[in-house]
């Protein structure tokens, strides 16, 4: 079962439910797809043995044989060549290494180079196998090494995945290779703004999701109500507290503290489970 994480905006609790959760199950592949941000082996502490470079391949025209048709702009949906008078402009973090460019180029001008955007690294301690995508600073290849994480998942594994923290192309390509979605939001107008957000794209791709409220007891009730309308489950609420924000700040997973709430995802993931075998997940509070 593939479980993605999501969360519509940073710092609304999305790593820490994916870690807490992953920590919580036994044989379970954690893939962090949060490659601008990364950070959730602050709470796995899992070393890393092996790394790769993920590269992306770039046109680079040959202006001598450019007679600067314009076909390759006119084909490039995503806007990563412009022609300009008597110049080819190329923009590297537009481009999705399609090919198409080469193509349709009548002079045979543009040929590719590879870029590395960013490395991908893995590790294993105890239950947990662990890949993890690091974008290198100033490139723009999120989605190229989120293609490769999504090929890291092993199907006979338990898959938890953490997601970047924006309603990108790339996160769909992760919701579309998921079995069910948890939505993390916080009762606040702008946790209420995004899970609304959130919901219209992952309701558009039809997977099943269910939502967790993460700092119960700020803000209003407007996210409960707006999933009791919808018939969203809310499968947690983890309460505003004190002493889970100084285990955050430690790095220290909550649950190794406060064993209830081991629990309270081990129950969490099975009724996902049941779910996706034709039952019906109720809503779960804490």
């Amino acid at each position: 079962m593939i479980i993605s994480v999501v969360g519509g905006k940073g710092g609304i609790g999305k790593t820490t439910v994916a870690t807490n959760l992953a920590l919580s199950l036994i044989n379970v592949q954690f893939i962090d797809c949060d490659v601008e941000g990364s950070n959730s082996n602050i709470f796995l502490k899992t070393p890393l043995e092996e790394s790769e470079d993920v590269k992306l391949l770039v046109p680079s025209v040959d202006k001598s044989k450019c007679d600067f048709c314009g076909k390759c702009s006119e084909f490039c949906v995503y806007g990563a060549l412009s022609v300009v008078s008597s110049d080819v402009v190329v923009f590297p973090g537009l481009c999705r290494s399609c090919g198409g460019c080469e193509l349709v180029c009548p002079k045979g001008a543009i040929n590719y180079y590879e870029q590395v955007v960013g490395r991908i690294g893995y590790g294993s301690k105890g239950k947990i196998d662990f890949f993890r995508g690091l974008l290198n600073v100033g490139e723009t290849g999120s989605s190229a090494m989120i293609k490769v994480l999504i090929k890291k998942i092993i199907r006979d594994k338990d898959v938890i995945i953490d997601t970047p923290s924006d309603l990108s192309f790339s996160l769909i390509k992760i919701i579309d290779s998921s079995d069910y979605c948890v939505l993390v939001t916080e009762p606040t107008i702008f946790g209420f703004h995004d899970l609304k957000r959130s919901v219209d794209v992952i309701m558009q791709s039809g997977i099943p999701f269910g939502v967790i409220i993460n700092r119960d007891g700020i803000g209003d009730k407007h996210v409960e109500t707006f999933c009791s309308h919808e018939k969203i489950p809310v499968l947690l609420k983890i309460p505003y507290s004190k002493e889970i924000a100084e285990l955050y700040a430690q790095g220290t997973p909550f649950i190794n503290q406060l064993p209830v709430f081991r629990e309270n995802f081990v129950n969490i993931f099975e009724k996902i489970r049941r779910n996706l075998r034709g039952e019906t997940v109720s809503s779960y509070q804490s």
